[in-house]
């Protein structure tokens, strides 16, 4: 019988972690526990001073606010449908809103995508620029920038969606810009070695990465900014809001009732279609 060729390492010659080593190992990670404890402690007691501050301690408060919801909730019940027929265009109108907003975010973040991305973006400069565009513009409410837009361009749909558009365009572009980022680097290496264009590198190697996660992006800043389009209404920007401040200003909250269940049941449609529509692109 042939004898293995293959030496077997004798006990004594196995590598071994001192005992200084050892010590030192735990220590670490007993600093490291230790820092994190303190680091969660932190936070919990930040937490703690904001929700003093806001007064969401204030037991007496609170008790005396919840009896009131409780009064004007049961004053909306039963909803009152009867002007249902009325309320059918301003629908139309939010969702024609939110998608046009939605559109044109999807439009202007692109671009800004791929210049507030290290990997794409050609030089610092640019870097710097739209990723300060972006900031400034996702810092900016929609509400704020509905007012300002209602008393440049006047009433109707045009300035909610450029408010949704462009207050879109600050979470939109940042969130192209993080996947970019995180694009998978062998693909645009090897675009490179073949001598391909800025533009081919981009088209062939980068977007079909991030497709997937820009089509997600988009479908969900959809989906918020339907609910968003709703507010829009209340700055004189149109759609279903603008319904349901004119019956809040009667104080006719059987009515109101009546207009946030159509708004639940539509926003629930829209997340449905959402859904949908990322399944078949993903």
């Amino acid at each position: 019988m042939r004898r293995p060729t293959g030496r077997i390492m004798r006990p004594s010659t196995l590598p071994t972690i001192s005992e200084e080593k050892t010590v030192a190992l735990l220590e670490r990670e007993k600093r490291g526990r230790r820092m994190r404890a303190l680091q969660v402690s932190l936070i919990f007691a930040a937490i703690l001073v904001c929700m003093a501050v806001t007064e969401l301690l204030n037991a007496g408060r609170m008790a005396e606010g919840i009896p009131a919801i409780s009064v004007v909730l049961g004053e909306m019940v039963p909803p009152d449908f009867t002007r249902w027929e009325a309320w059918v265009s301003p629908l139309i109108d939010t969702l024609a809103m939110s998608v046009a907003g939605t559109a044109l975010a999807v439009f202007l973040s692109l671009p800004l995508g791929f210049l507030a991305a290290r990997n794409t973006t050609p030089n610092m400069a640019a870097y710097h620029v739209s990723r300060f565009i972006l900031n400034t513009l996702r810092s900016i409410p929609e509400l704020i920038m509905g007012i300002v837009f209602v008393a440049a361009v006047g009433f109707g749909m045009l300035p909610g969606v450029l408010a949704l558009g462009l207050h879109s365009v600050g979470m939109v572009g940042k969130f192209f810009a993080e996947s970019i980022e995180h694009a998978h680097p062998a693909p645009i290496e090897a675009a490179e070695a073949t001598g391909a264009t800025r533009m081919q590198i981009i088209s062939h190697a980068v977007i079909p990465q991030v497709f997937p996660q820009f089509a997600d992006v988009t479908m969900y800043r959809w989906e918020y900014n339907f609910r968003a389009s709703t507010v829009m209404g209340m700055v004189g920007a149109g759609g279903i809001g603008t319904e349901l401040v004119g019956s809040l200003r009667l104080l006719d909250y059987p009515q109101v009732g009546a207009i946030l269940l159509v708004i639940l049941a539509a926003v629930t449609l829209v997340d449905g279609l959402s859904n949908l529509i990322r399944k078949n692109l993903s």
